[in-house]
Protein backbone atom coordinates (compact mmCIF):
# COMPACT_ATOMS: atom_id res chain seq x y z
CA UNK A 1 0.00 0.00 0.00
CA UNK A 2 2.96 2.31 -0.55
CA UNK A 3 1.12 4.03 -3.59
CA UNK A 4 -1.85 4.96 -1.18
CA UNK A 5 0.03 5.84 1.76
CA UNK A 6 0.71 9.83 1.03
CA UNK A 7 -2.69 10.16 -0.40
CA UNK A 8 -4.46 9.29 2.01
CA UNK A 9 -2.32 11.08 4.65
CA UNK A 10 -2.75 14.35 2.48
CA UNK A 11 -6.65 13.74 2.75
CA UNK A 12 -6.62 13.35 6.41
CA UNK A 13 -4.50 16.65 6.25
CA UNK A 14 -6.92 18.51 4.15
CA UNK A 15 -10.33 17.08 5.96
CA UNK A 16 -9.09 18.11 8.97
CA UNK A 17 -9.34 22.10 8.68
CA UNK A 18 -12.89 21.77 8.08
CA UNK A 19 -13.64 19.50 10.62
CA UNK A 20 -15.00 21.04 13.32
CA UNK A 21 -16.37 23.87 12.68
CA UNK A 22 -19.14 23.87 15.36
CA UNK A 23 -16.19 25.36 17.33
CA UNK A 24 -16.92 28.52 15.75
CA UNK A 25 -19.94 28.71 18.22
CA UNK A 26 -17.13 30.75 20.76
CA UNK A 27 -19.72 30.89 23.93
CA UNK A 28 -17.91 34.07 24.54
CA UNK A 29 -19.44 36.81 25.94
CA UNK A 30 -19.17 40.35 24.93
CA UNK A 31 -19.62 41.33 28.70
CA UNK A 32 -23.07 43.69 27.75
CA UNK A 33 -25.70 43.50 29.68
CA UNK A 34 -27.83 40.35 29.54
CA UNK A 35 -29.79 39.36 26.38
CA UNK A 36 -33.21 38.76 26.32
CA UNK A 37 -34.58 35.32 27.59
CA UNK A 38 -36.81 34.23 24.41
CA UNK A 39 -33.14 34.10 22.56
CA UNK A 40 -31.41 32.38 25.58
CA UNK A 41 -34.14 29.48 24.79
CA UNK A 42 -33.32 29.91 21.23
CA UNK A 43 -29.72 29.59 21.45
CA UNK A 44 -30.36 26.78 24.24
CA UNK A 45 -32.36 24.74 21.14
CA UNK A 46 -29.36 25.34 19.04
CA UNK A 47 -26.51 24.81 21.59
CA UNK A 48 -28.12 21.57 22.85
CA UNK A 49 -27.27 20.25 19.75
CA UNK A 50 -23.91 20.61 18.84
CA UNK A 51 -21.59 18.53 21.42
CA UNK A 52 -22.84 15.15 19.91
CA UNK A 53 -22.54 15.92 16.18
CA UNK A 54 -19.20 18.23 16.59
CA UNK A 55 -17.95 14.92 18.67
CA UNK A 56 -19.31 12.62 15.76
CA UNK A 57 -17.05 14.82 13.22
CA UNK A 58 -14.19 14.71 15.71
CA UNK A 59 -14.40 11.41 15.97
CA UNK A 60 -14.30 10.85 11.87
CA UNK A 61 -11.53 13.05 11.67
CA UNK A 62 -9.49 10.84 13.68
CA UNK A 63 -10.85 8.01 12.03
CA UNK A 64 -8.93 8.36 8.58
CA UNK A 65 -6.04 10.17 10.31
CA UNK A 66 -5.04 7.04 12.35
CA UNK A 67 -6.09 5.10 9.51
CA UNK A 68 -3.61 7.42 7.06
CA UNK A 69 -0.69 6.88 9.84
CA UNK A 70 -1.16 3.49 9.56
CA UNK A 71 1.64 2.20 6.90
CA UNK A 72 -0.07 -1.23 7.03
CA UNK A 73 -3.66 -0.44 6.33
CA UNK A 74 -5.14 -2.48 3.21
CA UNK A 75 -6.69 -0.20 0.23
CA UNK A 76 -10.09 -2.28 1.49
CA UNK A 77 -9.41 -0.95 5.48
CA UNK A 78 -9.04 2.83 4.17
CA UNK A 79 -12.02 2.22 1.94
CA UNK A 80 -13.89 1.43 4.65
CA UNK A 81 -13.19 3.65 6.92
CA UNK A 82 -13.07 6.43 5.33
CA UNK A 83 -16.27 5.69 3.62
CA UNK A 84 -17.71 5.30 7.24
CA UNK A 85 -16.30 8.94 8.42
CA UNK A 86 -17.59 10.64 5.34
CA UNK A 87 -20.93 8.89 6.49
CA UNK A 88 -20.20 10.37 9.75
CA UNK A 89 -19.62 13.89 8.68
CA UNK A 90 -22.39 13.99 6.14
CA UNK A 91 -25.08 12.92 9.15
CA UNK A 92 -23.48 15.75 11.63
CA UNK A 93 -23.39 18.85 9.60
CA UNK A 94 -26.96 17.67 8.06
CA UNK A 95 -27.94 17.61 11.42
CA UNK A 96 -26.44 20.79 12.70
CA UNK A 97 -28.12 22.65 9.67
CA UNK A 98 -31.36 20.96 10.95
CA UNK A 99 -31.51 22.42 14.40
CA UNK A 100 -30.23 25.82 13.14
CA UNK A 101 -33.68 25.31 11.12
CA UNK A 102 -35.85 24.12 13.69
CA UNK A 103 -34.63 27.02 16.07
CA UNK A 104 -35.78 29.28 12.90
CA UNK A 105 -34.55 32.96 13.06
CA UNK A 106 -33.20 34.18 16.49
CA UNK A 107 -35.54 36.42 17.91
CA UNK A 108 -35.13 40.36 18.19
CA UNK A 109 -32.04 40.28 16.05
CA UNK A 110 -31.91 42.49 13.12
CA UNK A 111 -31.93 40.29 9.94
CA UNK A 112 -31.51 37.46 11.85
CA UNK A 113 -33.89 35.21 9.60
CA UNK A 114 -31.14 35.74 6.54
CA UNK A 115 -28.27 34.81 8.68
CA UNK A 116 -29.70 31.82 10.08
CA UNK A 117 -30.43 30.66 6.85
CA UNK A 118 -27.07 31.48 5.31
CA UNK A 119 -25.69 28.73 7.70
CA UNK A 120 -28.17 25.95 7.35
CA UNK A 121 -27.46 26.31 3.72
CA UNK A 122 -23.63 26.40 3.71
CA UNK A 123 -23.92 23.34 6.99
CA UNK A 124 -26.40 21.11 4.41
CA UNK A 125 -23.88 21.81 1.37
CA UNK A 126 -21.38 20.64 2.98
CA UNK A 127 -23.16 17.64 4.05
CA UNK A 128 -23.46 16.72 0.55
CA UNK A 129 -20.41 17.20 -0.23
CA UNK A 130 -19.14 14.75 2.57
CA UNK A 131 -21.89 12.18 1.19
CA UNK A 132 -20.82 12.47 -2.31
CA UNK A 133 -17.04 11.80 -1.20
CA UNK A 134 -18.97 8.78 -0.08
CA UNK A 135 -20.32 7.78 -3.04
CA UNK A 136 -16.47 7.99 -4.77
CA UNK A 137 -14.84 6.19 -1.87
CA UNK A 138 -17.05 3.82 -2.18
CA UNK A 139 -16.70 3.10 -5.94
CA UNK A 140 -12.68 2.86 -5.80
CA UNK A 141 -11.47 -0.40 -6.61
CA UNK A 142 -9.70 -1.96 -3.65
CA UNK A 143 -7.89 -4.91 -5.61
CA UNK A 144 -6.14 -3.10 -7.67
CA UNK A 145 -3.57 -0.72 -6.04
CA UNK A 146 -2.65 1.76 -9.10
CA UNK A 147 -6.46 2.54 -9.65
CA UNK A 148 -7.49 2.61 -5.84
CA UNK A 149 -4.44 4.89 -5.14
CA UNK A 150 -5.32 7.34 -8.19
CA UNK A 151 -9.21 7.29 -7.19
CA UNK A 152 -7.93 8.47 -3.49
CA UNK A 153 -5.44 11.25 -5.31
CA UNK A 154 -8.84 12.03 -7.31
CA UNK A 155 -11.11 12.58 -3.88
CA UNK A 156 -8.19 14.48 -2.20
CA UNK A 157 -7.78 17.10 -4.37
CA UNK A 158 -11.45 17.92 -4.05
CA UNK A 159 -10.80 18.88 -0.52
CA UNK A 160 -9.84 21.99 -1.12
CA UNK A 161 -13.70 22.98 -2.30
CA UNK A 162 -14.23 21.49 1.22
CA UNK A 163 -12.07 23.56 2.96
CA UNK A 164 -13.82 26.98 0.92
CA UNK A 165 -17.29 25.85 2.13
CA UNK A 166 -15.96 25.42 5.26
CA UNK A 167 -14.76 29.15 5.60
CA UNK A 168 -17.91 29.64 4.18
CA UNK A 169 -19.40 27.91 6.86
CA UNK A 170 -17.54 29.54 9.66
CA UNK A 171 -17.95 33.17 7.98
CA UNK A 172 -22.01 32.50 8.42
CA UNK A 173 -21.46 31.03 11.72
CA UNK A 174 -19.50 34.04 13.10
CA UNK A 175 -22.34 36.43 11.17
CA UNK A 176 -25.33 35.01 13.22
CA UNK A 177 -23.08 35.38 16.57
CA UNK A 178 -23.09 38.90 17.07
CA UNK A 179 -24.11 40.98 19.96
CA UNK A 180 -26.93 39.43 22.10
CA UNK A 181 -26.50 36.22 20.29
CA UNK A 182 -23.29 35.68 21.39
CA UNK A 183 -24.13 37.14 24.99
CA UNK A 184 -27.12 34.43 24.60
CA UNK A 185 -24.51 31.64 23.50
CA UNK A 186 -22.15 32.17 25.92
CA UNK A 187 -24.65 30.83 28.46
CA UNK A 188 -25.33 27.45 27.03
CA UNK A 189 -22.93 25.04 28.50
CA UNK A 190 -22.97 22.76 25.69
CA UNK A 191 -21.57 25.68 23.64
CA UNK A 192 -18.78 26.68 26.37
CA UNK A 193 -17.78 22.49 26.38
CA UNK A 194 -17.53 22.61 22.47
CA UNK A 195 -15.40 25.73 22.36
CA UNK A 196 -13.02 24.74 25.34
CA UNK A 197 -12.14 21.43 23.52
CA UNK A 198 -11.85 23.15 20.29
CA UNK A 199 -9.28 25.72 21.77
CA UNK A 200 -6.95 22.92 23.17
CA UNK A 201 -7.14 21.06 20.18
CA UNK A 202 -10.08 19.39 19.13
CA UNK A 203 -9.32 20.77 15.41
CA UNK A 204 -6.77 22.29 12.54
CA UNK A 205 -6.69 25.77 11.35
CA UNK A 206 -7.61 25.42 7.60
CA UNK A 207 -3.87 27.25 6.77
CA UNK A 208 -2.10 24.31 8.75
CA UNK A 209 -4.34 21.97 6.94
CA UNK A 210 -3.43 22.85 3.63
CA UNK A 211 0.47 23.43 4.47
CA UNK A 212 0.38 19.66 5.95
CA UNK A 213 -1.65 18.40 3.13
CA UNK A 214 1.30 20.00 0.61
CA UNK A 215 3.58 18.83 2.75
CA UNK A 216 1.93 15.20 2.55
CA UNK A 217 1.92 15.28 -1.24
CA UNK A 218 5.46 16.38 -1.71
CA UNK A 219 6.88 13.82 0.07
CA UNK A 220 4.36 10.84 -1.90
CA UNK A 221 7.00 11.54 -5.08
Amino acid sequence: MEGTDPVNKKLAAALSGGAVLAGALSGCSSGDKGPDPKLIAWAKTVCDAVPAQDAKIKAANEAISTTASDTTSSAATIQKTDSQAFQDMSDGYKALAAAISSAGAPPGVDDGAKRQQNVVTTLNSLSASYADLKKKVDALDTKNQAKFASGLQDIASQTTQLEAQSKSGTAALNALEQGEVKDAIAEQASCKKVSATTSTGGSVPSSTASSSASSSASTSG
